[in-house]
Parts: C-alpha cells; structure tokens; sequence
C-alpha cells in the first residue's frame, strides 16, 4: 500500500491525460515490457540521461512504483554517461510527491527512496549507466534526454534502446517556478509510468 500523501499523487498523475503523441512514443517501451512479461523473462529497465541527476532519476523512481503498484515484476534503474548528483532540487521534489526519503552520504550521496511502509527502498544516485549497482545485460535503454540519446550510440549490454525524452526542468532552476516545474515534470513522468505499466497484462 502506497504511503498515504504518495497515493494522493499518485491518483492526480492517474487523472492526467496523456496526448496521443506521447501514447506513441510509449507504446514502444509497453510492448518491451509486455513481450519480456510474455516470455516469462526477467523485465529489466535503465533510464539514461547525461548527468542521472533529475529525468532519469525521476523515471527510475516512478517506473519501479507504478510496477509495484500494478504486480508487475520489474527492475528499474538509472544511470548516465558522467557522474554528478541526484539534484536536490528533485529530491524535494519526490518528497512533495510523498515519498519516504532518507540520505547518507555527502559527496554524490545515495538516496533511499520509499513508496511504501513494507516495499523495498529505491536506491537513488548519481552514476554511470554500467554501474555495477545497474544490470548489466538484457535491459532495455530508455533515453530519456536528448543529449545522451544523440551522444551514446551504443550501450553495452541493451537489448533494445527506447527513447522516451523529457524535457529538462533544470531550465527553471533559481527562478520562481523552480519548485513547480520541478513537481510539473514529477508529475508527468509518474502519470506516464502509471500508464505504461497500467497496460502490461501478467500471464500469473
């Protein structure tokens, strides 16, 4: 059961409708996800952006939620192709959401994120995409910033490279709107990752 003020999101992100023009660009990650579910195979999502400090973060967070959330086995992460931060300002931003978040660390600090009072804690920070924390083989890429999608060509160890690109709130970063756009990118996000995963059947 989802922490109670992270459920109250979560039926605002379910609310949202999602253009056609990005149900296209879903459906793509969707039919990864339903063959993988299909064929009985381990589901295996990276989502890569150049810093892994906001986007990325970002998806891995609300995919592995919404996939808990619908009893669809899966493992969601994240990575990038140079090492930063999880940016504070998304950090806030998830626990407005509702989020449990604890830290340790200072310097690129690891993250537990919690959706739940008996799940699992999501694991959140900045990191290469081939992290050792990330799995390593047979894992869908989804690029999820222009930057890193036209500048990684290959990546080691994808079976499939899906690109389902967000726009950057980093762009409102010390401005008045920082914290809405911050939670207005959340939101899209967890509303897409809702729907991805509200339409994968599960053969059990």
């Amino acid at each position: 059961m989802l922490l109670p003020e992270l459920n109250l999101t979560v039926e605002q992100a379910k609310a949202l409708s999602i253009p056609v023009v990005r149900r296209e660009v879903l459906q793509v990650l969707i039919d990864y996800a339903q063959c993988k579910v299909n064929a009985g195979e381990d589901l295996v999502l990276n989502f890569i952006c150049t810093h892994n400090s906001r986007r990325s973060q970002f998806s891995q967070i609300w995919a592995q939620t919404a996939a808990d959330y619908f009893g669809i086995p899966a493992a969601c992460y994240s990575g990038g192709v140079e090492v930063t931060a999880f940016n504070e300002r998304a950090v806030e931003s998830i626990k407005r959401a509702g989020f449990r978040v604890t830290k340790k660390g200072e310097v690129n600090p690891k993250y537990f994120v919690f959706h739940s009072d008996d799940a699992e804690p999501i694991v959140a920070f900045s990191k290469l995409f081939d992290d050792p924390i990330n799995r390593a083989n047979r894992f869908a890429a989804v690029m999820t910033c222009a930057h890193a999608d036209e500048n990684c060509p290959f990546i080691p160890g994808a079976e499939n490279r899906i690109p389902v690109r967000y726009e950057d709130p980093k762009a409102f970063d010390d401005t008045a709107e920082e914290a809405s756009k911050y939670d207005e990118r959340s939101l899209q996000i967890a509303a897409e990752m809702f729907y991805v995963f509200s339409q994968i059947r599960s053969t059990k």
